[in-house]
Parts: C-alpha cells; sequence; structure tokens
C-alpha cells in the first residue's frame, strides 16, 4: 500500500485488515511478499491493554519525564473490555502533521521532524521498558516482540503464517550479500532502515536476517530467492544483472500465479462439483444450485437472528397463529412495519425458533429477498428455487421443464406443490422476508402469485414495509380475513437490552453520561437501525470522549447523515460521496476491484485526491488502496459482502442508508456522471488508453489509469457476467443511446451472450426499459423477436447453441434488413455463420414468424388450451378457461397474469365477469359452478352439480341477472340466487330451453308453443308459433328482449319476452350464431361462408356474405359497428368493413384454428387450443408479416425458385390454388374435375402435376397457362396415390391401387408432351398401395407403403426385389440427384440410406426425440454429400451420406413438408405455410468433440455397413439403451446435465 499521510496510527491496522480480507475471498494466490534489505517502519503501537502499560510504566520509576511523556500520549479507554491504554492521534499535538497545503509546507515540515524525533523517543521508553519487564518475566517474549517488530513483519506474519492446507502466498526474496558498506546511509537510503539521526539502523539489520531466516525455514514452497547487489545505492535497469533480475522476478511472478490461478479455477477433484462464475460450458445441477442457496440464506438468517432484543409478545402471538391454524385451511400470516423496525431480524429469530418446534419431518424455507439490495429477486426464480427445495425435502417431483418455463404455470406447480404437501401430512413453513423488494416483472408487488388460501399444516409467513405499494395490495387482497401483525417501536427497556448486547459482543461498553445520551436520542423513535447506528458510531468512542460528541440524531437518517459528514472531514467529500454514489447506483452492487478502478476513473476523486500534491507517477494516476481501505474500515458495520456464484460484492447493509446516500451526494447532474463513469467503464472505454486529468497546478495531463480491458468473452465458453449485468443499466441512465444501440441492441453477440448466460428473461428486460426510455422502434422489435424466440430457449433451458441463435434470430429478422439497427443486426448474425467452425444451416429468407405487425401478446394458456372467455372493459381484466380447469385472470392494462384460479382438474365450459361486483362465474364439465373473486383471487361459492356433467363447451350456457344465476342446456335449466340458494321450477316436461332473457326462461314446450317462465315473480305465459318450430341453434338479444331461433325447416323465429313472436325465412343452416353489441346485426356462420343480417322486428334481411377459405368457427362485431372479424379452421383471422363487405386485413400467426373472438378498444382477443393472442386493429403496416399459403393445406409444391407455391385445401380439394409467393397474394385458381389426391411439379419442364381421385393425372404447363394435358384413368379407375419424376426429369411414374405405370416426358415443337406407358408393375392386392415412392434414373421405381414394406421394381427387366421393411408407413422416399442412393423414412423413429449401385443398405439412423419422430421428407444436397430431412418433430436434420452421421439440427416451429435441392442448400415448405430457404455449410473436419444434439433434446443411433466386409456395426447413445418404440420423458432433467451423444462409427 502507498503510504498516505494520516495521523490516526490505523495504517498498519487497515493494511493487516485486507490481508485477511484477501485470504478469506481469494481461491487463489492472497498474498504476494516482496523482501528485499529494508525491514521496515517500526510503528508505536495504538492499543497497549492496561496491564501491560502498567507494567511498562512500573520499570520507569527512575525516568518521571517519560512517564510523564508516554501518559501524555496515551490515555486509558474504559471504554475497552478490558480497559486499554489509546495512542492519541498525531495532530493533538502536531495539527499540522497531515496538512498538504502548499501554504502550510514549512508548518506540515516543522511538525513531521518533531513527530519523528516524538515517535523515536516514545519508541525508545517502550522497548527498554519492555527489555526490563521481559527479563523480570512480567511481559512474554511475544508481547515484546509486538513493540519491536515492524509493520513490514506483522503483514509477513498475516500474510504467511496460516496456511493450513495448499499456500495462498507467494515469496520473492532479494539478498545483497557482497554489498559495500562504504556506499552510505544517503545512497541506500531508498533499500535499507536509516535511524533518525541518519545513520544504518543496525538493529533494523538484525531484526530483517531474523525474519529471513525464519521466512525460509517456514516458506521454503513459495520462496523465489535472488541474489543481486545495488547500483550506486539502487537498481539500474540498463545494467545487464538488473535487467535480468527484474525480468526473472516478473516471469516466476506470471507464471506461479497463472498456475495457482488455473489449479483453483480447474478441474474439481473428484466427487466435487465446481462452477465457473460466466460459464457455458456446463449448468449446474438444479439441486447444486438450490443448496448452495438453501445455505446462504439459511446462515443469513441464523446471523441475523442473533441480533434480536424483546420482541417476545409479538413472537407468541405468531406462533400461537401458526399452531392454531395448521389443522385447518388459512390465509398467509404477513409481518409489517416501518423501514427499519426489525422485520427481518424478527423473521430470522422466528425461523431459528420454528426448528427446534416443528415436527422431525417439518420442512422450513427461508428467502431474505432484501439480501441482495440493491439486486431485486425475479419472482419466477423465487418460486422455482422454493419449489425445488420442497420437493427435494418432501421427495415430490420436481418441476417439469414447461412449468419452468411459464410463469403461469409456475404458479399453479406452486398452489398444488401446496396441496401435496399437505395431504402428505408434512409440515411445511415458508418464510419470506421484504416481498416488496421483488423486481416488477410480471408485476410481482401487486402479490397475485401469493396464495390466500393455504392447505392445513402448511404456512406462509411473508412480510412487508407498511408503507410499499404491495402491502396495499395485499391488504387489500386479503379483506378483513387477513391475519396482520405490526412491528412496532422498541420499548425503552428493550433499547438498552439491545444496546447491552450489542456492547457485548464488540467487547465495548459506555460510561453513563453515554448511554443516556443515546438511549434519550433512540426513545422517541424506537428505531431498531436508528439504534443500531448510533452504537455503531459510539462503540468507536473512548470513555474520555465527552456525550456532546457522540454520533446521535433524532432519526436513523440524522445519524447516517451526521456519520457521512464525519467521513467527509476525515476522508474528502469527493472521495466518500463517490464511492458510495457507485455503489448505490449499481445494478448488483460492486466488487470492491470495480469500485477502485471507477475511483480511479473519476476525475473529481483525482483531483482531490492530488490536490495538494502531484501523483507518484503522472503518466499513471491510479486511487491510492490505501484510502478505500481506510474508508471501508470506517463504514464497516453500514457495509456487507454480497456473495454471488463464488463472487463477493461490497454494498450497503440497509436501504435506508442507501436511501441517505442518494438524497446526499445524487443530484441528477451527478447520477448523470456517475453512470456515465461506470458504463465507460464496462465498456473497456478506458483500458490501455490514456484518460485526459485536471490536477492542480497542472495544464491537461494525459494518464493511464490501469483500468482492466472489458471483452464480452473472457475465453470461448467463459462470459464476462458483471458487464452483461451492468452495461445495458448503465448505458441507458448516461442516456448514452448510440453506444447502447451499438453495443447492446445491435450486437447479436451482446444478445446471444446475454441470453445464453443470464438468461432470455433478462434481455428481454433489458430491452423492455430501453424501448421505454428510448425513441426506437427498433428496440421493440428486436425485443419482440427475443420473445418469440423464448419458448424454444426456455425448452433448452437457455443452453441453446450460438448457430442455432444466430440463424433463428436471422430467419425471424431478415425482412426487416432495411431498419438500420436490424439490418446490423442480420449483417452480423450471417457473418457469424459464413465464419463459423462447425456444420450450419444459414436462413436466405425470414420463414419465421417476424416481430412487429398485428399481434401485440400472447398470453400462455395452461394445458390443454382455452375453451372459452369473457372481457370486463370497465374493470379491464380478460377471463379464460381452460381444459386442464384452470380459470386465468389477465390485466387488459399491463398483459399480466392477475390470478390463477384453480378448482378441481374439470374442464371450464364457460367463464363470466360480473363486473358490478369484480366477480367471475365459471362452469367446469363436472357441473361445479364457482364465484370467484377479481380482487383477492379467492373462491367465494361453489355449487355442485350446477349442469350436466360431461357437456361440451357449445352445448352448455352460463347466464346471469341482476337477480339471479341461469345455467341452462338443451334439456335443463337451473336456477340460483347469488348466495348459491337455488331456486325451483315449477312445471316439467318442456322440450327444449331456448334462452334465458332477464330473469325469464323461454323453453319451447312443444312444437308449436313457447313457454316464457319467470322464477322471481312466478309468473308464465306460453306463446303459440305460427309454425312448428324444430331449433338448430339459437341466441339471446337482451336488449330487444327477444330470442333468435333458427329452424330446421329454414325460418328464424322471434320471440319476445312479452309474448311476441315472428317468423321469417332465412336461408342458412348456421353453425355459429351471435349478435352484434347494439343487437342490430345477426351474423350467422355455415361452413365457409359468414352471413350477415339486419334484425328487423318482423324480418332480418341479408347484406353481407363474406366468403373464407374454411370453415367459420368464430365471429364478433366491433362496437362501433365499422368491423367484423372473424376467425376460421385455417388458422387465419380476418378483418372486414361492415359497411362495405371489403377484406381489411388477414392476420396470420394464431397456431391453431382460431375458436373464439371477442373485440373491444381496437383489440382483437383470440383465442384457441394453444394460446390467447391479442391483436391490434392499428398496429404499423410496415412491420406486417409476409403472408403466406394458408397453414395445413392438404397437398403442396413448391418451385425451385421459391416464388411460386401451389396448393390444395383440405376443405376444398376440387381447387388447385396458384399462390405468387413475392406479391403475398392468390395469383389463380385451378379447377378440376375430382378431388386432388397429389400435387408434384417438373422443376426444369416447368409443368404441375395433380393426380386425381378418379385417376386421372392433369398436366399444367407454366409457362402456356392456357394449355392443360391429360394422362387418362386407368380401366380400374382407381384414384392416383402418388406420382414421381426421375432426377433428369425424363420419366413419371404414376402409382394407383393395383398397378404403377411409367410414363416418358417430352415435347415437340416446344410443347410438353407425355408418352406411354413404357412399362407397368401390377401390385397385389394383398398388400397395401403405394405411399409414396422414388423413380430413379435408370427406370428402377423404388417404393414404399402403408405397412412398412419397401420394394424396388426395374421397368426395364420386370422384374422387383423387396428391401429391408420398416414397423410403420413409409412416408418419405428421396433419391439423390446421380441416382446414387436413396433415402427411406417412416413414421416411426427409423430411416434408412440404401446404395443403389450395387443395392445395400449403407446406413440405419434411429432418432428419437421428445415430440413426433416421423421423417415426412428429404432431399439431397447438390453434390449428394448431405441429406435434409424434414419431420414431425418440427426439425430439419442434415446427415452426412457416407458416414450417416447426423450434422446438424435445426428447430423450425412447424413441421416441413416439402424439400428441394437448391445450390448449397435446400428450399422447404412447412405445414404452416411459410417457404424456407437456407444454405448449408459444413468444414471438412469436424472437431472430435461436435455434438450435433446440442440444440434438442434427443438420441440416436446409426447402424452403418462395413464397406470391406458387409457386416452391420453400431453406434448406440451412451445415455441409455435406446428404443426406437419409446421415449422416457424422465429423460429430460437428464439430458440437461448429461452430453448429448454423437455418432462414431467403428
Amino acid at each position: 500500500m502507498r503510504n498516505v499521510p494520516c495521523g490516526d496510527h490505523e495504517a498498519w491496522e487497515v493494511s493487516l485488515q485486507e490481508i485477511q480480507t484477501c485470504r478469506r475471498i481469494s481461491a487463489g494466490p492472497a498474498f504476494v511478499g516482496l523482501l528485499g534489505n529494508r525491514y521496515g517502519h517500526r510503528e508505536l503501537p495504538r492499543l497497549i491493554p492496561e496491564k501491560q502499560f502498567e507494567v511498562l510504566l512500573s520499570k520507569m520509576v527512575k525516568n518521571p519525564d517519560g512517564v510523564k511523556k508516554l501518559q501524555e500520549w496515551f490515555l486509558k479507554d474504559s471504554n475497552s473490555v478490558p480497559p486499554t491504554y489509546v495512542l492519541q492521534p498525531i495532530t493533538t499535538r502536531f495539527p499540522h502533521h497531515s496538512d498538504l497545503r502548499p501554504e502550510t509546507g514549512h508548518l506540515h515540515d516543522n511538525d513531521l521532524l518533531s513527530w519523528r524525533l516524538t515517535e523515536s523517543q516514545l519508541l525508545q521508553l517502550l522497548r527498554s521498558a519492555a527489555a526490563e519487564a521481559e527479563a523480570a518475566g512480567d511481559i512474554s517474549a511475544e508481547q515484546k516482540q509486538l513493540l519491536c517488530s515492524s509493520v513490514t513483519e506483522r503483514e509477513f506474519q498475516e500474510g504467511f503464517g496460516k496456511d493450513d492446507g495448499e499456500p495462498t502466498a507467494l515469496l520473492f526474496v532479494r539478498e545483497s550479500p557482497r554489498q559495500k558498506t562504504r556506499d552510505g546511509a544517503k545512497r541506500l537510503a531508498k533499500f535499507k532502515d536509516i535511524s533518525v539521526d541518519g545513520l544504518l539502523d543496525m538493529e533494523a539489520q538484525e531484526l530483517l536476517s531474523g525474519l529471513k531466516s525464519r521466512l525460509y525455514a517456514t516458506s521454503k514452497k513459495v520462496l523465489n530467492l535472488h541474489c543481486v547487489e545495488l547500483s550506486k545505492g539502487g537498481i539500474d535497469p540498463k545494467r545487464k544483472e538488473h535487467a535480468q533480475y527484474l525480468d526473472a522476478v516478473c516471469q516466476q511472478f506470471v507464471s506461479q500465479v497463472t498456475a495457482r490461478v488455473g489449479a483453483a479455477a480447474g478441474p474439481a477433484e473428484a466427487g466435487r462439483r465446481r462452477t465457473t462464475w460466466g460459464s457455458t460450458e456446463k449448468e449446474e445441477e438444479e439441486s447444486d444450485w438450490v443448496a448452495k442457496e438453501v445455505r446462504q440464506h439459511s446462515a443469513t438468517a441464523a446471523e441475523l437472528s442473533k441480533g434480536l432484543h424483546g420482541r417476545d409478545g409479538l413472537l407468541g402471538k405468531i406462533c400461537l397463529t401458526l399452531w392454531e391454524s395448521s389443522a385447518a385451511r388459512h390465509g398467509p400470516l404477513v409481518v409489517h412495519g416501518a423501514a427499519g423496525m426489525g422485520k427481518t431480524t424478527l423473521l430470522c429469530r422466528l425461523a431459528q425458533e420454528m426448528r427446534g418446534v416443528l415436527a422431525a419431518g417439518a420442512v422450513l424455507v427461508v428467502r431474505l429477498l432484501a439480501a441482495g439490495h440493491p439486486h431485486r429477486p425475479d419472482v419466477s426464480h423465487l418460486l422455482h428455487s422454493v419449489c425445488l427445495q420442497v420437493c427435494l425435502a418432501c421427495r415430490l417431483p420436481p418441476p417439469p421443464l414447461l412449468s419452468v418455463s411459464s410463469h403461469l404455470e409456475m404458479r399453479l406447480f406452486f398452489q398444488k406443490m401446496l396441496e401435496d404437501v399437505s395431504q402428505q401430512g408434512n409440515t411445511l413453513l415458508i418464510v419470506l422476508d421484504a416481498l416488496e423488494q421483488l423486481a416488477d416483472r410480471h408485476q410481482a408487488y401487486k402479490l397475485r402469485w401469493l396464495p390466500t388460501d393455504v392447505p392445513p399444516n402448511v404456512h406462509l409467513l411473508v412480510s412487508l414495509d407498511s408503507a410499499s405499494e404491495a402491502f396495499a395490495h395485499l391488504r387489500l387482497k386479503l379483506g378483513a380475513a387477513g391475519n396482520l401483525f405490526e412491528v412496532q417501536r422498541l420499548s425503552p427497556d428493550e433499547g438498552e437490552q439491545v444496546m447491552e448486547s450489542y456492547l457485548q459482543a464488540s467487547q465495548r461498553t459506555l460510561t453513563r453520561q453515554q448511554r443516556d445520551a443515546v438511549l434519550q436520542s433512540f426513545t422517541p423513535t424506537g428505531s431498531p437501525l436508528h439504534l443500531k447506528l448510533m452504537l455503531s458510531a459510539a462503540k468507536r468512542c473512548a470513555s474520555f470522549t465527552p456525550p456532546a460528541e457522540l454520533l446521535l440524531g433524532t432519526s436513523a437518517q440524522e445519524v447516517m447523515s451526521q456519520l457521512l459528514l464525519n467521513l467527509e472531514t476525515k476522508h474528502g467529500k469527493q472521495l466518500v460521496g463517490g464511492a458510495l454514489g457507485y455503489m448505490v447506483l449499481a445494478r448488483r452492487g460492486l466488487l470492491e476491484a470495480e469500485l477502485r478502478d471507477v475511483l480511479s476513473l473519476d476525475d473529481d476523486v483525482i483531483g482531490e485526491v492530488y490536490r495538494c500534491s502531484l501523483p507518484p507517477t503522472p503518466s499513471l494516476i491510479r486511487l491510492p488502496p490505501l484510502l478505500w481501505a481506510r474508508l471501508k474500515r470506517d463504514l464497516e458495520d453500514q457495509l456487507e459482502e454480497r456473495w454471488s456464484d463464488g463472487v463477493a460484492a461490497v454494498a450497503f447493509s440497509s436501504r435506508v442508508l442507501s436511501e441517505v446516500v442518494k438524497a446526499r451526494y445524487l443530484t441528477p447532474e451527478r447520477r448523470g456522471r456517475t453512470h456515465r463513469t461506470l458504463a465507460e467503464y464496462f465498456l473497456g472505454r478506458w483500458s490501455g488508453k490514456l484518460k485526459p486529468a485536471a490536477l492542480p497546478g497542472l495544464t491537461l495531463l494525459l494518464s493511464d489509469r490501469k483500468v482492466p480491458p472489458q471483452p464480452l468473452w473472457f475465453t470461448e465458453g467463459l462470459a464476462n457476467v458483471r458487464k452483461l449485468e451492468e452495461l445495458p443499466y448503465h448505458l441507458l441512465h448516461a442516456g448514452l443511446w448510440e453506444e447502447l444501440r451499438q453495443e447492446v441492441i445491435g450486437s447479436a453477440e451482446w444478445l446471444y451472450c446475454k441470453s445464453r448466460v443470464c438468461g432470455v428473461s433478462s434481455a428481454i428486460s433489458d430491452l423492455d426499459q430501453c424501448s421505454r426510455s428510448m425513441d426506437c422502434s427498433e428496440t421493440q422489435l428486436v425485443r419482440d423477436a427475443l420473445i418469440l424466440m423464448r419458448p424454444g430457449l426456455d425448452l433448452l433451458a437457455g443452453q441453446m447453441e450460438r448457430s442455432l441463435f444466430y440463424s433463428e434470430l436471422l430467419a425471424r429478422l431478415s425482412s426487416l434488413s432495411s431498419l438500420p439497427v436490424i439490418g446490423r443486426l442480420c449483417s452480423q448474425c450471417e457473418d457469424r455463420l459464413q465464419t463459423s467452425p462447425q456444420p450450419v444451416l444459414i436462413p436466405r429468407s425470414s420463414f419465421l414468424q417476424q416481430p412487429g405487425g398485428a399481434l401485440q401478446h400472447t398470453l400462455t394458456a395452461p394445458h390443454g388450451g382455452v375453451l372459452c372467455l369473457d372481457v370486463g372493459v370497465a374493470v379491464q381484466l380478460l377471463v379464460t378457461g381452460s381444459a386442464d380447469g384452470v380459470v386465468a385472470v389477465w390485466s387488459l392494462g399491463d398483459k399480466q397474469l392477475e390470478h390463477a384460479l384453480q378448482g378441481p382438474s374439470a374442464a371450464i365450459l364457460s367463464v363470466r365477469i360480473i363486473e358490478s361486483s369484480a366477480h367471475c362465474l365459471s362452469l367446469a364439465a363436472d357441473g361445479a359452478l364457482r364465484r370467484w373473486s377479481l380482487t383477492s383471487g379467492q373462491q367465494l361459492l361453489c355449487i355442485q352439480e350446477a349442469g350436466p356433467a360431461g357437456s361440451a363447451p357449445s352445448s352448455v350456457h352460463l347466464q346471469v341477472s341482476d337477480e339471479l344465476l341461469f345455467v341452462y342446456t338443451w334439456t335443463q335449466v337451473k336456477v340460483w340466487r347469488p348466495d348459491g340458494t337455488e331456486v325451483q321450477l315449477s312445471g316439467s316436461g318442456d322440450m327444449g330451453v331456448l334462452g334465458v332473457l332477464g330473469n325469464s326462461v323461454v323453453s319451447l314446450q312443444d312444437a308449436e308453443r313457447v313457454r316464457i317462465y319467470d322464477p322471481v315473480t312466478g309468473t308464465r305465459s306460453v306463446v303459440k308459433l305460427t309454425r312448428c318450430l324444430t331449433p338448430v341453434r339459437a341466441v339471446t338479444a337482451p336488449k330487444r328482449g327477444t330470442v333468435l331461433v333458427v329452424s330446421e325447416d329454414g325460418f328464424l323465429h322471434q320471440i319476445s319476452k312479452s309474448g311476441r313472436q315472428t317468423s321469417a325465412e332465412f336461408p342458412l343452416r348456421p353453425s355459429l350464431v351471435c349478435v352484434s353489441e347494439d343487437e342490430k346485426v345477426l351474423l350467422a356462420g355455415c361452413e365457409r361462408t359468414l352471413s350477415l343480417f339486419h334484425i328487423c322486428s318482423d324480418s332480418v334481411d341479408v347484406f353481407l356474405d363474406l366468403q373464407h377459405d374454411d370453415q367459420v368457427l368464430s365471429a364478433c362485431v366491433s362496437s362501433d359497428c365499422r368491423h367484423v372479424v372473424s376467425g376460421a379452421a385455417d388458422q387465419l383471422i380476418r378483418v372486414w368493413s361492415l359497411t362495405t363487405g371489403l377484406l381489411l386485413d388477414v392476420l396470420c400467426g394464431a397456431d391453431a384454428p382460431v375458436a373464439s373472438l371477442l373485440l373491444y378498444d381496437g383489440v382483437i382477443v383470440s383465442a384457441s387450443a394453444a394460446s390467447v393472442q391479442l391483436w391490434s386493429l392499428k398496429y404499423d403496416g410496415r412491420h406486417k408479416p409476409a403472408a403466406h399459403i394458408p397453414a395445413g393445406s392438404a397437398h403442396a409444391a413448391v418451385t425451385r425458385d421459391g416464388d411460386q407455391v401451389f396448393y390444395v385445401q383440405r376443405q376444398s380439394q376440387r381447387e388447385v390454388m396458384s399462390w405468387d409467393n413475392r406479391a403475398g397474394s392468390l395469383s389463380e385458381r385451378l379447377a378440376v374435375s375430382a378431388e386432388v389426391s397429389c400435387l408434384e411439379l417438373v422443376q426444369n419442364k416447368r409443368l404441375l402435376l395433380c393426380g386425381l381421385a378418379s385417376g386421372t393425372v392433369l398436366i399444367y404447363p407454366l409457362s402456356l397457362p392456357q394449355e392443360t394435358l391429360c394422362i387418362p384413368p386407368p380401366e380400374s379407375r382407381s384414384p392416383v396415390l402418388c406420382l414421381a419424376v426421375s432426377p433428369q426429369e425424363k420419366h413419371l411414374a404414376v402409382a394407383y391401387q393395383d398397378s404403377v405405370c411409367l410414363f416418358q416426358l417430352s415435347s415437340r415443337d416446344a410443347f410438353p408432351t407425355v408418352e406411354g406407358p413404357l412399362g407397368k408393375a401390377p401390385l397385389s392386392l394383398l398388400h397395401a398401395p403405394p405411399s409414396c415412392m422414388a423413380l430413379l434414373p435408370d427406370r428402377r421405381l423404388l417404393y414404399g407403403t402403408g405397412c412398412g414394406e419397401v420394394k424396388l421394381h426395374d421397368f426395364s427387366a420386370g422384374a422387383g426385389s423387396d428391401l429391408q421393411p420398416h414397423r410403420s408407413r413409409i412416408t418419405c422416399v428421396s433419391c439423390s440427384n446421380w441416382g446414387t442412393h436413396a433415402l427411406v423414412g417412416s413414421q416411426d423413429a427409423t430411416q434408412r440410406l440404401w446404395a443403389l449401385a450395387p443395392v445395400a443398405l449403407d446406413h440405419t439412423m434411429e432418432y428419437k426425440g421428445l415430440f413426433f419422430e416421423g421423417v415426412v421428407c428429404a432431399a439431397f444436397s447438390d453434390s449428394d454429400r448431405f441429406v435434409f430431412t424434414g419431420s414431425l418433430d418440427r426439425t430439419i436434420k442434415v446427415w452426412d451420406v457416407a458416414s450417416g452421421r447426423l450434422l446438424y439440427v435445426q428447430y423450425v416451429y412447424s413441421p416441413v413438408v416439402r424439400m428441394l435441392t437448391c445450390r448449397n442448400g435446400f428450399l422447404a415448405l412447412s405445414l404452416q405455410g411459410s417457404v424456407i430457404r437456407e444454405a448449408f455449410r459444413c468444414p471438412d473436419l469436424l472437431h472430435p468433440d461436435y455434438d450435433p444434439l446440442t440444440n434438442v433434446r434427443a438420441q440416436y443411433r446409426v447402424t452403418s455397413r462395413e464397406k470391406d466386409r458387409g457386416g452391420p456395426q453400431n453406434c448406440v447413445s451412451a445415455l441409455q439403451d435406446f428404443n426406437p418404440a419409446q421415449i422416457n420423458l424422465n429423460l429430460v432433467s437428464m439430458l440437461r446435465t448429461k452430453p448429448s451423444p454423437a455418432c462414431v462409427l467403428l
């Protein structure tokens, strides 16, 4: 440490404390000793025990002047236990000793010299007295040595003397055995000890020799000895021997420190797991990080619990409430109070007490959420952590992978886990402290995730700040039934107990006057934090310190302010404000090394430090380490170490202290500069560069601040986590927009690194903050792209390989590459993929859903999908009911999940929001009707058997009036009052219930009469119909007071509540009927037509027929009657003009048929089996996703350039659609005479082949749109099953039920012709017909059947042969471009690669994943080196033809149904209708450790024949015996932690 003038004699104590800290927190070398020819300064001891000091005085009875001098400088401190004598500060006698101002230079020099003489005299007095005392046996040799040894020796003793295991220090010793003594003291002053009189200190040299001898004997393992003679009293680097000496020292230092660090960070010992912070190599087991978190919180809780005194009454009340509520369902227990009242300490003590009270099998979970301040924990991580600990302790199944990746599923799992623990009979206590500290994500502060109904034997004990928003939400949620316990002020007696305990633990006491002064200041507040701050300062006061100088205040804030003022006086305002300000503003605290670095970059701090003297080396300026060490020592009670992944950050121990620092130092201008300095530090802007500095008396000085570089990756697979955590936050708050775009938003490497190391949710959160503060729409688009990628990343637990991340990002953003930031991102992705050392697929088009467009939010649906939904515009809530019995309540304002309400697991058939009472109703498939509070999430009412069990969602109706609840189906109706009392209905025998109007039930008594009954008043009336009524569909119009019923005979009946009825012709038999909000428009859906009718009093008039491409499933009208929105089975949402009928927009992106639609305030809410999606009608059209063919086409074919797609829809297979992919629109419709059974394209000859169910093959020349060729059907009129074209496009094979015919494709006069059949292969009716086939260049046909048979027929020879069959239907047969190989794939996990000349099975490739495995299509690369396959598991795989090895797997979110060979890659068509263009790049040599299954959870096996002997050989997964018939889903957790298998051919 550099010597900094200070007069408090604490420098050597600070240095020893720093050595202890280094030994405690360092994983590698902690101390390096450099010992030369100087023993070091021998300082006066600051503290001498009372007995020892009095013994020394007793030996000086003959020297009264010496006794007087010692008593002047050493005063007795009775506050120390035991009492000690304290050396007074130098400035008490020599006030200018530490004054470095130029104007007081002569005074400083005088005081400095005076102190040296005084110190020498005092040392001589103490040493002589100690020598006599030791000779008399009054003190020990060790006590005498403390008065004689130097600071250097004490530091060496601390650094070397306590190595219990592996040494943690290095020692470098320089000897000068032949040094000439005639060199003189002046010349050797820098390298040897000089006495006060200017002579060599021979006593110091003797002590140095003793020190070296001891080090040689005890530190041989770490000793580096160098012999060199000084030249002119020093080291001259220009001299050869001196240069060699310096080089040798440097090389030894680097090599030995590197070896120690490598050993500390290297492979763990057998049976032990070691993790490296920021490493992407291998993640920890879940049990490992949970155990680490549990130990950390438990240790902190145990330590904090020791500080609790008093509060016995409150502890007793809480324990009694816990005991009384054990046997019944109850709510959470809430401890609340003002900041600093000791809530955390109370909960920690309670947790410690409960350990001894709870039964042996009880589980205690403690989480102190403020322990990481200023970092705020994420609620999903909290729930995941708690669930894992409880599941491990109670031997329950851990959270499944899909639950971990979804906040909704995590909440549901947490609630279910509590129920499971209760049913086991185990006792569980979960203690969650400071819930207001949760991060804002998922709006955790609203505490929607916290159950209000806790099962027996399970207890939730939480604490909150009474002034926090979270506490206000919880009080509203719990209502009057909440168990609230307020932590009030401490009484004076309790405060005195706290003071006694605190002082005893510190081995200190106070005088009576000092005690009274502290208690007098404490009594008005009663705050434990206030008292602790005062005691922290008071324990440093001596007994001779007057009470007026104590650090007292009327509040904790005032005490802290006084403390800061004192620190500014002692250390400097800029240093104190800078250091504390950086700590407060750091996102996750600062490491001490980081804090010293940023203080060295702070020009205000450096200017203050060197305001009176120049730095030792002006070209290199750093903050002297001793300055921060002294400040840290004075703040030791206010700071704490925060350990995370083996790294210790320094932060404030209390949030109150942070707030005081913010208010005192962080003005808006200072805050901006602090953020800027931190941003520049984590950017590495000044690493290796000269930074300007303005020091007093100098012009602008350029100096190196010696701060480290800040790369994103320290090395491959080791990320700079601190940069990832801190940089975006500080760039944003410093307003460095361009750097933010460059380094974060527009950096593909940053996005990958952040997502991989910190989690994709963390990256999304950063971008979300940026988008709210910056005027940059591209930030929102990049954020939305990561949101779209999140499901895949979560499924892989964030372990997505770099190339897959880049390829998916490129596939989503390439269509937006004209935007500057996104264009830079796309260029980076493509450059990275082009230079990848591993196999990679490079997207050439944007084929995945892109960000932007109408789709605004996707709300994750529970498992089973959404069956019903309702919107409450007044309460701004959306309620959904799912197939697994979950009622999910979402906020329409922030799109966050409010509640996940779950009864039994029966499907929810209907939900209704009652806006007047903020309640909702749910009707389940088991017949249970429940009322829920939308405020608290509590179940208010449950009526069993309210409806018939097992009903379908469309057949049961839930209606609410002001006085009654109705549940009715066609066959029955039940009525209840709001309190759950059932209203009995008189009369029965009605044919069916038509609807409910107000309180009246409208039912069909018989075919000619309708009964209207009011169960409240008991009035009933019968309406005679003018026509017989056999209902098909009915809908109520409450505002009109009518029921509209469509009958089978084609009439629409309007029946009013008053008894009036009319009937009019109705042209449809609809499957969907609904009315607009103003009840003026009736919507009726019939197959692919949505018809709109004006509702008149006597009739309905159709005014629009809106045609769809698939069945209409849902529809609604906007409240302003301007738009009609419809959803269909083709997964598209269409927006129409209500006045003109024009199709205004088509919204694609729904991943299932759109079963339900609602429209409010320009927002469309759609529900499908997979999710609930919110669409905006006012989105930016520039970001609209490109249109593509409808999803799920029955047959499709695509041209090789991808510009044109031909498809046949499942609902209309007598029409072939031609889609212009460049324009994104339908270009032509080709009508055919029968249903199309298959489609094929002859690429080079530009022919479209359509096989029909009638047996006809239609051929459309694409260059001659008016012409059509025809191959007539066979005599058997068998349908065309499949078509195949040879690679050179010379022949065509047509498969029928009973035969396969061969035709020749040629042309005459530039017109295409078909000749043949040239050959015919009869098929046995005893075998399954062909399912797919490939025609080889030599007129051989390879085909597979629906039963798994594989056959090869030679048309030239007229003979055929059977190849090895599969166990299931053959789904893919593909021939290589040169006809040398063919791939045969089936519905199971098997595909075989055949050599065709001669015929031999080269490889059997078996692949098994978590989803459907069947191969759908395949294509060989243009060189036939690789084969690409598309599978039902939504992946594209690349295989090596020569070895059969799997090279790459890419998840594309939809099965690929067609593949074509393109130059350097392929073109494919997905089931969703997107055209996929990708290039494949593969290096010639792959790394031996390359694993193609990094990005998927699967296993595969390849069995290959040995080319020289023809025998098979296997490569089997090392995970378990491969069974292609099944996949063990429990492998998921094992696959996440064990390496995936790679294929190695033996």
